[in-house]
């Protein structure tokens, strides 16, 4: 047994590593600093406090994005000589951020033991490489994002500390080859275990969802599936579980080698990302000729988002939860004992509100963060959540789950179609969505996004939105002046959430403007870029009846887009005139 030592290693704060709700992200370039990384992760270990840290069994694994692996290498060696007892690493360093997550709450080692924490090694769904995007973020025993008490203690950390611990002799460990491997180090054994990426996974989602009604549904000549991931770390699952597990064609699978630089794309499963599906489902501005299939899905870098598309036809995500929780009792057996409560962030469409309300479901409007989520889960009080950048999940595990939704929906639609795979028209994606507009109408819904904005300009753009809410009556005129087919501004605050679980207070979490008939415009800057600050719009307006729920959606918002881009004084003040993605 190769033996190691500890190295105490004299360090400094860097400045600028405090970690959102979704982890630290930065360049490669910051990461690859003298002693950035080292600090972050001792950083963490001392905000847990040896008690959590000392014998602990931790999951060191990521997205596969550009750095991971000498990441892993690093938070190795330092878990070593901070006293870890073994860490479990995926084979070739690859784990969805959704499965550690299950292999914290669900894998059991072969000598007993259970996870209390990962480092998850990911940027989501920001691209890769040499000159982009590198991440990480610690999840908690209960498989979840850490909660703000310990971010805060790691953020304090880092502008103090002196110090880290580091077993520099302990020798590189094997990613590639899956198998047990011991050290000695000065307070006993340490084990690295390096074991499948997906078995795990594979087993949970098993016991989940009904399999064989799904692999019926994929073998008929009726229904045609395509899947793509991006190059992110879902295509280390998509072939277990679509391919061989449930039957479909490899050749329905698209970019889902693994890469570290995503194949040179944007890892974001959107309409504007996700060229090459977006093509293949018959929405993009070229068409193959070729007949589009009846289902595609899409995820993000680390597979925790999806996009759901039917042929020639886009789900929106707020659209999506929606109709999983609708249908989710008769569907999917993990539910059929009914659902304890459903719950949205609050950008996302007040689509899951509606059918909450007609099924008589507990409900809850978060602020933006999984880890409200997972606190109503722990509670017993949410079964199924979502929110409109593409994250949708269950109280299966903590975090939100791509390859989950997708399965969610593959059920719905093979419920949908028991008794026609053999005969009768096939129910599609598109007549499912059809159909739930007609029973709980329609929420027509868009997002703006405006990246990397100067940060100066935008919170200049979000004071002035919230220094006007004080006089709504002077707003109204300014909205009559821009369209006056625009409902009137009935209230308008800044959202702040009081946690039903824990008592803790979430304040400015978003500018909101709630018009009389229902619409919404939402401001909000979002922390899940890695330079500059990115400004998110969102446009909302419900429609009840059934015989104006199929007009094309931008034209329908479009008075409220021209209300919200006036209002907020967009192009005057970030120099835009056009957002970087529309969804």
């Amino acid at each position: 047994m190769v033996m190691f030592s500890v190295t105490r290693k004299e360090t400094a704060p860097i400045d600028g590593q405090k970690p959102g709700t979704s982890g630290l992200r930065k360049k490669v370039k910051v990461f690859t600093q003298p002693n950035y990384l080292h600090n972050f992760v001792q950083s963490t270990f001392n905000a847990l406090g040896a008690e959590k840290v000392r014998g602990a069994t931790l999951v060191v694994s990521g997205d596969g994005r550009y750095y991971s692996k000498d990441a892993i290498q690093i938070i190795t060696k330092m878990a070593a000589a901070n006293g870890v007892r073994r860490i479990w690493i995926g084979q070739n360093g690859l784990l969805s951020t959704p499965a550690v997550s299950a292999v914290i709450r669900e894998r059991v080692g072969a000598d007993g033991s259970k996870a209390t924490g990962a480092f998850i090694l990911t940027a989501s769904h920001n691209p890769g490489g040499p000159n982009e995007d590198f991440g990480i973020k610690y999840n908690m025993e209960n498989g979840g994002p850490a909660p703000e008490g310990i971010t805060d203690k790691i953020f304090e950390n880092t502008k103090t500390i002196k110090e880290y611990l580091i077993a520099e002799d302990l020798p590189d460990v094997d990613i590639l080859t899956i198998g047990l491997t011991s050290f000695a180090g000065p307070e006993g054994q340490f084990d690295v275990d390096v074991f499948d990426s997906a078995s795990d996974y594979v087993k949970l989602m098993k016991s989940i969802f009904d399999f064989e009604s799904i692999r019926k549904l994929l073998s008929s000549p009726k229904f045609t599936f395509c899947y793509d991931a991006l190059h992110g770390v879902a295509g280390a699952y998509a072939k277990r579980i679509f391919v061989e597990e449930l039957g479909a064609q490899e050749s329905s699978l698209l970019n889902c080698t693994p890469k570290e630089d995503f194949g040179g794309g944007h890892p974001d499963p959107n309409l504007t990302y996700a060229k090459e599906l977006v093509a293949r489902m018959g929405l993009g501005k070229s068409s193959s000729g070729d007949e589009p299939p009846e289902f595609g899905a899409a995820a993000d870098g680390d597979a925790d988002r999806n996009m759901v598309l039917g042929k020639r036809f886009f789900v929106t995500p707020s659209d999506s939860v929606a109709i999983i929780a609708a249908n989710a009792v008769e569907s999917i057996p993990y539910f059929s004992a009914g659902l304890k409560g459903v719950a949205r962030s609050m950008p996302t469409s007040a689509a899951l509100d509606v059918v909450a309300k007609n099924l008589n479901l507990k409900f809850f409007e978060v602020p933006t963060g999984w880890k409200f989520f997972g606190n109503l889960m722990d509670a017993g009080l949410c079964s199924v959540c979502g929110e409109e950048s593409f994250g949708t999940g269950s109280d299966h595990i903590r975090e939100k789950d791509g390859i989950w939704a997708v399965l969610a929906w593959l059920s719905i639609l093979a419920h949908k179609n028991k008794e026609n795979l053999d005969g009768g028209n096939l129910v599609t994606v598109e007549d499912i969505v059809r159909k739930h507009w007609a029973t709980y109408g329609r929420h027509y819904y868009t997002r703006y996004d405006y990246e990397n904005v100067d940060a100066g300009a935008a919170k200049e753009l979000m004071a002035n939105l919230v220094k006007m809410q004080s006089s709504l009556s002077e707003v109204n005129d300014l909205v009559k002046g821009i369209r006056s087919d625009v409902s009137k501004v009935a209230d308008a605050d800044e959202f702040e959430y009081k946690d039903p679980v824990d008592g803790s207070v979430s304040k400015h979490q978003g500018i909101r403007y709630l018009f009389e008939d229902g619409s919404r415009l939402v401001f909000r800057l979002s922390g899940t870029g890695s330079e500059g600050a990115t400004i998110r719009l969102y446009i909302e307006q419900y429609e009840k009846d059934p015989s104006k729920t199929g007009r094309d959606s931008q034209e329908a918002l479009a008075p409220l887009v021209e209300v919200a881009l006036k209002l907020s004084k967009m192009e005057e003040l970030t120099g835009r005139s056009a957002p970087t993605v529309i969804t």
